[in-house]
């Protein structure tokens, strides 16, 4: 009935980490292959989001 959708699983270490608080930190690769900024201010944005001015610096 449901299709197991491997393209959209997470892969740890590949994806994302675990940071030493528990939270799940995502790669730059993870943002990537998901194709677009989310303006979050994520530590490894490969589209260069800043924050604090709201503005993408690449």
């Amino acid at each position: 009935m449901f299709e197991d959708r491997n393209e959209n699983k997470l892969i740890e270490g590949e994806d994302f980490y675990l940071t030493p608080e528990g939270y799940r930190c995502f790669t730059e690769k993870h943002h990537l292959k998901r194709g677009y900024c989310c303006k979050s201010g994520c530590r490894h944005c490969p589209y260069g989001f800043d924050k604090k001015t709201g503005t993408l610096k690449k």
